[in-house]
């Protein structure tokens, strides 16, 4: 596989997310270790982003929930800073400026977490909104709070300031190099007002930054054109953690979502929880994944085949080779990265199969997916997944070609376990 990998905005977005293995406390220097490991070794395989994740305003962060009426560190406009403790570089005001340059000097892009509406911090202290002649307290919507964090208010969208503090929020986060923004408490319920004004200051800010909207729970395919209109990814259920039971209810929702993947919008599966994670996260403790590694191909092979976005929850230093091995094999990658037409064409029983067209025109991709506890042999007919009887049949996962006698081909799999085929005419040459 020599083929270069498309450019960034026609794939999905790819990178490492710190929230599964530091939840609310990550710091300066876990970040850069995570930053300079991403370079070395996945840059060169599409993983180009670095996400800091929620409260890295919050000085006082814990793992294992969220702190009441937390110290958040704010600026005199009411808008999140870095909290110097966790971030050093961040002191005198200096923001996340250092440590996304750093990250950019990686030849990586800087993400952060931003959760919706104005801090209550800010509302009580009814500090102004920046550029306007009003108060925090005067556009926040008291009514409209998070059901898990309680750091926020909403945002009453009738009152002009409400667009303004989004502007200045999302243009310091300009100033400071910011690429990427993970806009949390946007979806469930739809808030789309909330939405469509912060995509608005993402237009009004001059950067190119994507936005990410979580968590996803509940989200309809008939929201599909205004999320569209508004966003780069959107996620399409609540946290999915090391379990089973959270990989097997993605297959339902991407089958729903990925015959409507396209360039610069797509459905978001969730993060991988992969590798090492729980150091200091919201849930478990420090572990290796828990899924098995049929499972953990699974879940890879899944989110490849439908296209979602990559996000590395993994704490990467720390993470078993085994691990960066499955983040860097191209054959499989090539899937997300040059497919189309990705669909579920089959589920019965313990079966699950997808398959996807190449870019290229003749080369086609199959997934084969069981969901069965034990071993089992699949005896598939090559026309349900779209092969030809003179097809080579290569697994990209064993990297390895795979017999068959024209008619069916014969998959063996792990409990939970799944194969990814690439589905090309056999020339005869290597």
């Amino acid at each position: 596989m020599d083929r270069p990998i498309p450019a960034r905005h026609t794939r999905p977005p790819m990178g490492w997310n710190s929230w599964d293995s530091y939840g609310t406390t990550v710091t300066e220097d876990e970040v850069l270790a995570n930053a300079g490991f991403l370079r070395d070794h996945l840059l060169a395989h599409g993983w180009d982003t670095v996400v800091v994740d929620i409260q890295w305003y919050e000085p006082t962060a814990r793992a294992h929930g969220y702190n009441p009426d937390a110290p958040l560190v704010l600026d005199a406009h009411g808008r999140q800073l870095p909290a110097p403790n966790r971030f050093p570089s961040a002191a005198g005001g200096a923001g996340f400026g250092p440590l996304a340059q750093r990250v950019h000097d990686l030849g990586l892009r800087f993400g952060l977490h931003i959760m919706r509406g104005v801090p209550r911090r800010a509302v009580a202290a009814r500090l102004p909104v920046a550029g306007t002649g009003f108060t925090v307290d005067e556009i926040a919507d008291t009514g409209s709070v998070c059901p898990w964090n309680s750091d926020n208010y909403g945002l009453n969208h009738d009152h002009p300031g409400a667009q303004a503090y989004y502007d200045s929020q999302v243009a310091q986060f300009a100033r400071w190099g910011v690429d990427f923004v993970k806009a949390d408490d946007m979806l469930f319920p739809y808030h789309e007002r909330e939405i469509a004004a912060y995509a608005r200051a993402i237009d009004r800010s001059g950067r190119p930054i994507e936005l990410s909207l979580s968590p996803g729970t509940d989200v309809s395919l008939a929201r599909l054109d205004h999320l569209r209109a508004n966003a780069t990814m959107w996620r399409v259920c609540d946290d999915l953690w090391d379990r089973w039971e959270d990989v097997e209810a993605q297959f339902a929702r991407m089958a729903r979502w990925a015959p409507w993947q396209g360039e610069g919008h797509w459905a978001d599966a969730d993060m991988l929880p992969l590798g090492r994670i729980g150091i200091r996260a919201e849930r478990g403790e420090d572990r290796l994944c828990r899924l098995t590694r049929p499972e953990q191909i699974s879940l890879l092979t899944l989110w490849l085949i439908s296209r979602s976005p990559l996000m590395m929850g993994g704490d990467l230093p720390t993470s078993p080779p085994e691990t960066v091995e499955l983040l860097t094999n191209d054959e499989a990658l090539a899937v997300l990265w040059h497919s189309t037409g990705n669909r579920e064409v089959l589920r019965e029983g313990d079966l699950v199969l997808w398959t996807a067209d190449d870019t290229d025109g003749t080369t086609r991709y199959a997934a084969v997916f069981s969901l069965a506890d034990g071993p089992r042999r699949f005896q598939v007919p090559l026309g349900s997944v779209g092969a030809r009887p003179g097809d080579r049949v290569r697994e990209v996962w064993t990297r390895t070609d795979t017999p068959h006698d024209g008619r069916h081909l014969t998959a063996d799999l792990p409990a939970h376990g799944a194969a990814l085929y690439r589905l090309a005419e056999d020339t005869g040459r290597e």
